[in-house]
């Protein structure tokens, strides 16, 4: 087991955003987080990578948490957030050099790693450019080159899809799949359904800061018969009934 959620209530005041919220992605495993604009998907990742502090229940990553080692804990996330962010004095060389001095990896082989994914993802003759002048695509995609160069554990990629060309998706699903083969775990938040359909292992559906469903496309189906065959039919169908919002 990689990441476990259990029982998490919290938000960013008083009144709870995540109600009793529960959840587990697995080694090897691609788990789509889906649901609509407010169903608590940002939410949940902050909580996740420790940018908030829960009002009750637990998060753990192979069974460590916030609790038992902050820098242990965060040390096995690789987080890719929805909007690109990026240090404005460093040039793209730096930001490599500062993720592999965060994570205390081998020098020689991260920047070995770093010039496979550079080249991947056409950035690999921009090395002394400034990221802060790049395109969102393209600060994406260092976002990327950083998070995949770690040997992290959980990666968290929110909202991957929206500005990436269609290379680029291509060459990020690649690595996220050459990670699940490694025995990394993979948490996704997307609204690209058919893409999600074809390469998550599994789905949480959050409605209301709370899991409507978690399981296979199968379980899916099997659970809302009349909704569809599709990922994308049974989200709208309980969309439409109020049931994932």
């Amino acid at each position: 087991m990689s990441l476990e959620v259990s029982n998490l209530v919290g938000g960013y005041s008083n009144v709870p955003v995540l109600k009793d919220v529960s959840f587990d992605v697995r080694n090897n495993e691609l788990v789509g987080l889906i649901g609509l604009n407010g169903a608590g998907k940002s939410t949940t990742i902050n909580h996740i990578i420790g940018l908030l502090t829960p009002f009750s229940g637990e998060i753990s990553i192979n069974d460590i948490q916030m609790k038992d080692s902050v820098n242990q804990y965060k040390s096995q996330i690789a987080y890719i957030p929805e909007s690109p962010i990026v240090y404005k004095e460093l040039t793209l060389r730096e930001h490599i050099d500062l993720t592999i001095m965060a994570y205390g990896l081998d020098v020689d082989k991260a920047w070995q790693r770093a010039k496979q994914l550079l080249k991947m993802f056409r950035l690999d003759n921009k090395l002394d450019w400034f990221p802060d002048n790049f395109s969102k695509g393209m600060r994406q995609k260092v976002m990327i080159v950083c998070a995949f160069i770690t040997n992290a554990q959980l990666f968290i990629i929110d909202e991957p899809f929206l500005g990436l060309d269609p290379l680029a998706v291509d060459d990020l699903l690649k690595l996220i799949e050459e990670k699940k083969a490694q025995g990394a775990s993979v948490l996704m938040s997307t609204h690209v359904l058919d893409t999600a359909q074809r390469f998550c292992d599994r789905f949480v559906l959050l409605h209301n800061g709370q899991v409507r469903i978690e399981g296979t496309l199968e379980e899916l189906k099997a659970a809302f018969p009349d909704a569809g065959e599709s990922l994308n039919d049974i989200y709208l169908s309980l969309a439409k009934d109020g049931g994932a919002q």
